[in-house]
């Protein structure tokens, strides 16, 4: 029982071996996870870039930024729970197809930042009215529920929004500070 004794030169070496093990352990996971996250952070935007058009594929889950024809970011997006088709109604789950605009950037919204897609245009309200039905609105780029920014891994693997594009908070500020309102963006099945 020399072990417990807390003169015993056993104890000391043994708490010193704990305590250096535990120290080395620390040290090495913080050094993985700080080169996980610098691998997850992918630079910047360049400053210079002029973010002209916005471009989505929903089957990709993707969401590009370009400045011309040359893709300057790209983003994993989770779309509503139904997604394949172009939106119908109001509350179907589906993000719309076709060539909108980004028209207002929203900073009070339920969701971490938003960016408002025109949607729907002229065609989208008759196609519904010719239904009988709303054609919904509200749909937009945001990032994560509020209150739920530390979930966006979790989250961002699983489709969840009623009909937006979700991106992580981090995401969307880089986006809502690169793309200017009255941009194109153009989603496509």
């Amino acid at each position: 029982m020399s072990f417990f004794r807390p003169h015993s030169s056993k104890y000391s070496s043994w708490l010193f071996i704990a305590t250096g093990l535990s120290f080395a352990t620390i040290i090495g996971t913080s050094a993985i996870a700080a080169a996980k996250d610098t691998a997850k952070h992918p630079p910047p935007i360049p400053s210079a870039a002029i973010i002209d058009k916005v471009f989505v594929d929903k089957s990709e889950r993707r969401l590009q930024l370009l400045s011309g024809d040359k893709v300057i970011k790209s983003y994993h997006i989770a779309l509503g729970g139904n997604p394949i088709g172009h939106k119908q109604q109001e509350g179907d789950q589906r993000t719309p197809i076709g060539s909108y605009t980004l028209d207002y950037k929203n900073e009070k919204s339920q969701y971490y930042r938003s960016m408002h897609v025109s949607y729907p245009n002229t065609v989208d309200k008759a196609n519904a009215k010719s239904r009988g039905v709303s054609p919904g609105g509200a749909i937009m780029i945001h990032g994560q529920k509020n209150g739920f920014g530390a979930l966006a891994m979790l989250n961002q693997q699983r489709d969840w929004t009623a009909g937006c594009m979700a991106v992580t908070n981090d995401e969307m500020d880089e986006i809502m500070a690169a793309v200017k309102v009255g941009t194109a963006i153009e989603i496509v099945e």
